[in-house]
Parts: C-alpha cells; sequence; structure tokens
C-alpha cells in the first residue's frame, strides 16, 4: 500500500466554497483521504472507482475539476484525461493527474494527453489544493492561448504535444517541484552515504564484507520476523485453524498471529503496515512484538483482575491504544491498517474492530459468504480516535478469514483486481476441502491470476474453521 503525505491541520475557514471535485482513484484508502481532506476544507466530492466511473460521473454532471490517478483498470489517467479533453461540454474542465511516476516519458505523456497539472505522489495536501485553486483561477482562455504544437522524440519514441503556454508552464513546475524534491532526497542519501564511508574507513571493510553484513542482517531480520508469525497450532474442540504469509519482498508490512488469551478466547488479527522495505517490516515487527501474548501477566490484550482471574481488552480499546502508541509523524509517516477479533470458544460469540482493514469474511454453514464490514481509520492518522466494537454471533459448521488487502487488490496482467466478488466466489468453492487446504488454494489462485509479474502486495490469510 502507498503511504498518504504528512496529515495537516485544515483551515478554520473552508476554503473550497462548495466546488464539485471529481476524484478518479481506483484505490479505495488513498481515494478515501482525499475524499475527507477536501470535504473539509469545503469542498463537494464525486469519485469514481476507475477513469470510466469517473467519466460517466462527469457526464452526468460536469465537475469543477478533476483529480485523477494514472494508473487504474478499465480506463487510466490518460485515457480519461484524453476523453475529457475531447468532449465539448467538458473540455475546459482543469484536470490535475496524480502518479508515483516521474520520469521524463510521465510528463509528456501528460502534456500529450492534455492534462492541465501533474502532482507526484506522496503529496502534501496543501500543495494538490494549492495547485487545484490556481488552475480554477485561471480561465479556459489563458490556459489554451498561444496553442503550441510540439514534436518529442523520447527513447525512440515520438510524441506529438499541443498544449497551451499555461498548461505547459504548470506541467513544468510541477515537474521542477519534483525534480527539487528529489535532489533533497539524494542530499541527504549522501550526506547518509557520507556517514557509512568514514564508518567503513575507520573499520577497513571491503565493499564485499559490507554486502554480506548487509546480507546476513536482512536474513536476520527476516528471521525474526517468521518468529513472530503462529509458533504453535490452538487445540480446541470447537475450532480448527490455518494461516498463510507469503511477503512480496523477503521483509514484508503484513504480520498476523492467533494465541489463547485465556481457556475460553482465542485472539486473531492481521495487520498491515504501508509500504514496502525495512522501515515497513520494522513497524510491522514492533507491532508484533506489542500484540505478543508473552509480553507478561498484563498487556495490551489483557490483565490481571483483583481475583487474579484473566482480564480481556476489548478490541475497540486494544486498536484505540495502539493508535495512541503508533502516531503516524512518529513513525517516519508509516500507519498501519488492522482487523482485531476475539473468539468466544464457549459460545462462539466474536468481538471485533476494524482499523481501515479489508472486511472479514464470514462462511455460514448453509448460507453464501459475506463481508463484515466495520469502520475505522487507519492506525496512526489521526489522534484521539474511538473505535467501534461488533459483536457477531457464529455457529458450528461456519468458516471465517481475515485478509490483507494483497488477496483483494491482486492485480493480472491488465492490472484488473481480483476483487471481493471473485474472492467470495472462491471461499465458496473451497468450502468442501478443510480449513488448511482452503487458505493452500487461495493463495494459490492469487499467485496464478497474478502469474505474469508475480503478487505486487504482500498476502497473509487466516481461516478459522467451528466444528459442527
Amino acid at each position: 500500500m502507498n503511504a498518504p503525505a504528512t496529515p495537516e491541520k485544515p483551515s478554520a475557514t473552508p476554503i473550497g466554497n462548495g466546488i464539485d471535485v471529481l476524484i478518479a482513484e481506483d484505490n479505495r484508502l488513498q481515494a478515501k483521504i482525499l475524499e475527507d481532506r477536501l470535504i473539509k476544507s469545503g469542498y463537494t466530492v464525486r469519485v469514481g472507482r476507475d477513469g470510466q466511473k469517473a467519466f460517466d460521473l462527469a457526464k452526468e454532471k460536469r465537475p469543477d475539476i478533476i483529480v485523477s490517478d494514472i494508473e487504474m483498470p478499465h480506463m487510466t489517467g490518460h485515457e480519461l484525461c484524453r476523453a475529457i479533453k475531447s468532449d465539448p461540454e467538458l473540455r475546459s474542465v482543469p484536470l490535475i493527474l496524480l502518479s508515483t511516476l516521474s520520469e521524463p516519458e510521465d510528463i509528456i505523456k501528460g502534456l500529450d494527453c492534455g492534462a492541465d497539472n501533474y502532482v507526484t505522489k506522496p503529496y502534501r495536501p496543501a500543495y494538490l489544493i494549492s495547485r487545484m485553486d490556481s488552475l480554477l483561477h485561471t480561465s479556459i482562455e489563458e490556459r489554451e492561448e498561444d496553442i503550441l504544437e510540439l514534436e518529442v522524440t523520447l527513447v525512440g519514441t515520438v510524441y506529438k504535444v499541443r498544449s497551451g503556454r499555461q498548461q505547459v508552464l504548470n506541467l513544468l513546475v510541477s515537474t521542477f517541484e519534483n525534480a527539487v524534491e528529489k535532489n533533497q532526497e539524494l542530499l541527504r542519501y549522501n550526506e547518509d552515504l557520507t556517514i557509512a564511508k568514514e564508518t567503513l574507513a575507520k573499520s577497513n571493510r571491503s565493499l564485499e564484507d559490507m554486502n554480506g553484513r548487509m546480507t546476513r542482517d536482512l536474513d536476520a531480520a527476516a528471521k525474526i520476523q517468521q518468529s513472530l508469525l503462529p509458533s504453535k497450532t490452538v487445540e480446541t474442540d470447537r475450532a480448527d485453524f490455518a494461516w498463510k504469509y507469503l511477503p512480496c519482498d523477503e521483509l514484508a508490512g503484513d504480520f498476523l498471529n492467533y494465541f489463547r488469551l485465556d481457556e475460553d478466547h482465542v485472539a486473531l488479527f492481521v495487520v498491515d503496515v504501508s509500504g514496502h522495505g525495512v522501515a515497513s517490516s520494522l513497524l510491522s515487527v514492533t507491532v508484533g512484538r506489542v500484540m505478543s501474548p508473552d509480553v507478561g501477566s498484563s498487556s495490551l490484550l489483557t490483565s490481571v483482575g483483583p481475583g487474579g482471574e484473566v482480564v480481556i481488552t476489548p478490541p475497540a480499546q486494544v486498536a484505540a491504544e495502539l493508535n495512541r502508541r503508533f502516531p503516524m509523524e512518529d513513525q517516519g509517516h508509516l500507519y498501519f491498517t488492522m482487523v482485531y477479533a476475539v473468539l468466544n470458544l464457549k459460545t462462539l460469540q466474536l468481538r471485533y474492530a476494524s482499523a481501515g482493514h479489508e472486511a472479514m469474511v464470514h462462511l455460514p454453514k448453509d448460507a453464501p459468504p459475506k463481508l463484515l464490514h466495520a469502520e475505522g481509520f487507519a492506525i496512526g492518522w489521526m489522534e484521539d480516535i474511538v473505535y467501534d466494537e461488533t459483536v457477531v454471533q457464529l455457529s458450528p459448521g461456519d468458516r471465517l478469514y481475515l485478509y490483507s488487502d494483497g488477496i483483494p487488490e491482486a492485480l493480472d496482467a491488465d492490472l484488473e483486481e481480483y476483487d471481493n466478488d471473485r474472492m467470495l466466489q472462491l471461499m465458496q468453492r473451497c468450502r468442501s476441502e478443510s480449513i488448511g487446504n482452503s487458505v493452500e488454494t487461495i493463495c494459490t489462485e492469487i499467485k496464478h491470476w497474478c502469474r505474469i509479474n508475480g503478487p505486487r502486495d504482500d498476502i497473509s490469510i487466516l481461516g478459522v474453521d467451528l466444528k459442527p
């Protein structure tokens, strides 16, 4: 998952004045973050989950401005931009492209399709709003005056670009700002490299030794992460458990676990940290340690009552405490989503809370599967969040799946998501298999779906089968 920029407090007075903003974004989390920020700033917001849906919304009602991601299924941001600029009724609507891409070819493609501005991710919300405000105060005549017809050759490909001077200037400014930011990052990297070189000089180690040490450290970190995964099966005559953990890199941001809290209760959770690599994996390991059942007689998940009995912390309270302990600004702007549940083995009552995580799947014994939705912001986004707790009564023969977004958001060669509908159908087809085999089948199907490039995100799944 992609990390948002540093949260900022919106201005006291809304600046949007009801301006209708159309967002084209297939990532549900990113769309929600941007939608909430714009609404707080006084804008009216509509969201299309891909380029085609956004275009249909624009045709239904002409927006004042469009903010579009580039990489989307069905219709990309570039294709949406061309469609908007080719439509007589919509061509004057300013359009901003958002993307993590920042190569010269990306900018030229932006000009080629007629985009009015280009903002790279991650971005500061205030900066995006300033770009929107600038475009909204620039007339169509200003944007299109002195149309330039350019022929640009880049890496053997010829692009014919027809753009107004203001449009070219806007895109060049956004490119320059991105280059400045990249240069600042490079300076920081160079400072770190200088320190690293001085350290290497003092220890007189060769580059091969350093690479060997890094490899050993990464192996050790991966082993630590693996050691925190479920190490033993919870033995009970009421339920069977199975799990699978497939990191897309050597170090992953996903984490899952299940264990007894006392004789009658089992804790289950899946955590998904934003981003990938060392920083994400370290946060994942830290969260895993905090939620470990072996941290002492009193912990985040349980406490000791006055009579020595185990008192189980409610799931909503666990989520709130994690949010207090892991503010995003203290974690390198990383955040994580989570679903945490407590299953009563006697009554089969399930209590759970979600922090921006994928909905669990409940597969009743004699009914189709359904998603157990729960509202809640990701851990670290905001201070003092109150999380809701949901109670579901399960029955013998039911199944439950907790998983990360690497399953429904898995992409095939055409960048089409596996999506929730396919996932639910797959889990229904696995109903006759054991819970362990069903988890294996689900992961095999996702790997097959991504067979060209392989999974781009970590895959975690935890299954529970309540014995009849």
